[in-house]
């Protein structure tokens, strides 16, 4: 890949990456979600090639509208294939710097004991993995997709409350669900899938994350 194809998947996943932590419900400029490829090569570089930007550079550091203290970090490794060196390193950073969520975005994938080090750290460490190649396009925007809106608990047993159902009831989504997954979901939260319909205007249903 040259340094033009390179610099322009790069600007890609981080704008994904940017939509992503908006999304969920972190602090991100305007400017930001907006930056076009120009503004990426003047603020990173344009020759990845001799490491402007390196994937270090475009570290991210975000922390949540409702809680300034809920951070997190969203990381680049450099190395193809992301060893378990590469997540202590990270981990130690967390520790520093007191954050316990991180994303990181490989490029071909992890080792197998650095993908068992990401379960044998949860809770107190909470590392997702994103393939860079799955972050090229924000798959909450494709047409296909519905909108997708995470109900609060509250709003959660409003619902529950008002039908009479167990939460046993609900239809499903698998945690490892595509948009589960960009939105960061956890078991026992529930979405509300809002598709177009033609005779109702709006058809809405809710699934809980299993």
């Amino acid at each position: 890949m040259n340094d033009e194809e390179e610099t322009y998947k790069l600007w890609r996943i981080r704008k994904t990456v940017m939509q992503l932590c908006h999304d969920r419900g972190y602090l991100v400029t305007q400017d930001e979600l907006d930056m076009s490829i120009g503004q990426f090569k003047q603020q990173f570089g344009d020759k990845p090639s001799e490491k402007r930007p390196s994937r270090a550079d475009l570290i991210v550091l975000v922390a949540h509208n409702d809680d300034p203290t809920d951070q997190m970090f969203v990381f680049f490794p450099e190395e193809p294939k992301v060893g378990i060196k590469t997540i202590k390193q990270y981990c130690t950073r967390m520790q520093e710097e007191n954050i316990s969520k991180a994303i990181l975005v490989v490029q071909t994938g992890m080792t197998p004991s650095a993908k068992q080090s990401l379960v044998d750290m949860a809770p107190k460490y909470i590392l997702e993995q994103f393939l860079e190649n799955e972050l090229l396009l924000n798959i909450t925007e494709h047409q296909l997709v519905p909108e997708h809106v995470i109900m609060t608990p509250e709003e959660k047993k409003e619902l529950l409350d008002r039908y009479k159902l167990k939460e046993a009831q609900l239809p499903r989504i698998q945690q490892g669900d595509p948009v589960a997954r960009y939105f960061g979901l956890k078991r026992g939260q529930v979405v509300k899938i809002v598709r177009p319909s033609e005779t109702a205007g709006m058809y809405i249903t809710y699934r809980i994350v299993v």
